[in-house]
């Protein structure tokens, strides 16, 4: 089967997907990544803006994410696309806006002007956004001959270690839309971006964006979309457990399925409600003990997801969020009911804080801090000491946070 570059064209430059319908809610997301903005200050000194001072006026009486979206492809191709990313770092936006898709409609834009070499200009900012667009347009430009320069342009990703496989978990979303919304074709393709230096974690990342476009995709083909969910979402567990999913892709098939054990359980996705996180856990208790890597997936999406969540979905402020906000995430993470969940949510949660050492490492400190059991803390620093141990590549700055770990977890800081 060969990939429709019209289609995937479609794929970077859609505007809007609305999910939650059913529900009363419209919200703004990306293939059910579920990251946006509230309004407030950003900056303190309104001088502060300097050269970018659109980035107090983009957002004003702004009526939809289309017309938002229009504000920015307009701004970059006045000044540039490196321009607009920075006032998007810096702008003030309506409630709802999902950060994540306007950093991918600027990296659109910005592979448009700079092709491949674009993705110097993008930052970790928004989850890499910037960065997985212009990755998705090489594959929508050159086909399956992108391969090569998708790899060059993802070691160029900005950011720490994690940048590179996270990378091909962008190219993913494409990837799944380009071919039709076929996941067999999907596998083939992802398959071939693994290497042995990385223990072929660019496959599996890859497949990751893929699941993470089923769950919600669907804005530049919803009856095609649509389609396919019919035929893969067949149970709570679907697709993940379907013939054609490599075993080995199954745990990221779980990580990333979370928003559709929510819909199964009636939960809003706009507006979760926490009194029905415990239905949707109980579907991850129904795997098998004897599977625990699957449990553990499963119940550890619930964790990824309540991280942006309690902090209204503004990936920005993550670095200010309060003992508190983490408070309600362990909260919620005890709603699973069995320890093994409840483990894996608030240890997945931490991996969302921590974000491959993107984010201020005081606050996976804070967040280890606040869980009450004893035992789950210690997990918690453990899992911590080597989120530290692989991402931190600053000796000695990796030293000074191990120093910070309780007595018992510092060796393994620096053996892991």
């Amino acid at each position: 089967m060969e990939i429709n570059n019209t289609v995937l064209y479609d794929v970077v430059t859609t505007r809007i997907q609305k999910i939650g319908t059913r529900s009363g809610a419209v919200v703004l997301v990306f293939v059910g990544v579920v990251l946006a903005g509230i309004v407030g200050m950003f900056l303190a000194d309104a001088s502060a803006y300097g050269q970018y001072r659109e980035a107090d006026t983009i957002g004003v009486n702004v009526r939809s994410f289309d017309e938002l979206a229009d504000r920015f492809s307009t701004l970059v191709e006045k000044k540039g696309g490196p321009y607009a990313y920075e006032v998007l770092r810096r702008a003030q936006l309506p409630p709802n806006t999902d950060l994540h898709l306007l950093g991918h409609v600027v990296g659109d834009a910005m592979y448009q002007q700079e092709g491949v070499d674009g993705i110097r200009f993008c930052t970790p900012d928004f989850r890499n956004a910037c960065s997985h667009t212009v990755v998705i347009g090489a594959l929508a430009e050159f086909g399956d001959g992108a391969l090569p320069k998708i790899r060059e342009a993802c070691k160029l990703a900005p950011g720490g270690p994690g940048a590179y496989p996270m990378c091909f978990h962008g190219l993913g979303h494409g990837v799944f839309a380009g071919y039709g919304y076929s996941l067999p074709e999907t596998v083939r393709f992802c398959k071939q971006t693994g290497t042995e230096a990385y223990r072929n974690r660019e496959y599996i990342e890859c497949f990751g964006g893929a699941i993470m476009e089923l769950m919600g995709g669907g804005g530049h083909d919803e009856q095609r979309w649509l389609q396919a969910r019919k035929q893969y979402l067949t149970g709570p567990l679907s697709p993940c457990f379907r013939d054609e999913i490599p075993d080995e892709l199954r745990p990221i098939c779980l990580m990333y399925e979370t928003p559709y054990l929510w819909e199964s359980s009636g939960i809003d996705l706009g507006r979760p409600d926490p009194a029905r996180f415990a239905d949707a856990f109980a579907q991850c208790d129904t795997i098998s003990k004897d599977a625990q890597q699957l449990r553990d997936a499963c119940f550890g999406g619930f964790g990824k997801e309540f991280v942006p969540i309690v902090g209204a979905r503004d990936i920005r402020k993550l670095n200010d969020f309060t003992a508190e906000q983490f408070r309600t995430v362990v909260a919620w993470c005890a709603m699973a009911g069995v320890q093994d969940g409840i483990k894996a949510c608030v240890l997945e949660a931490l991996d969302s804080v921590f974000w491959g050492g993107e984010n201020d490492p005081a606050q996976s400190f804070l967040f280890c801090s606040i869980v009450d059991d004893e035992v789950l803390q210690r997990a918690c620093y453990r899992a911590l000491a080597k989120n530290i141990n692989t991402y931190i590549r600053d000796t000695v700055k990796k030293q000074a946070l191990c120093g910070q770990l309780p007595a018992d977890t510092q060796d393994a800081c620096v053996q892991l």
